[in-house]
């Protein structure tokens, strides 16, 4: 029976040649800071406002830190988005 040599050695070389795997880069995620200021009254009715509206965790907010001005306070979220 006569025997396929020039298949074979494509198969051969097809089987030896390593398959190129595309390195996967992570994630390119960008910072954004979303930043309240005002009275603490304010500042903590917004923060829970947004949290029951599904933008952000209360938690996820920094402490009320106070401003250079009397009675104003600020806090600070950071998320961090996919680009």
């Amino acid at each position: 029976m006569p025997k396929n040599f020039l298949a074979d050695r494509a198969l051969a070389t097809l089987s030896a040649t390593p398959t190129a795997v595309p390195e996967l880069q992570p994630p390119q995620r960008e910072p954004l800071k979303v930043m309240l200021v005002g009275s603490p009254k304010a500042v903590t009715r917004t923060i829970h406002r947004l949290h029951r509206l599904g933008f952000a965790e209360v938690g996820e907010w920094s402490p009320l830190v106070p401003t250079q001005n009397p009675g104003e306070v600020l806090s600070i979220l950071v998320r961090r988005l996919l680009m």
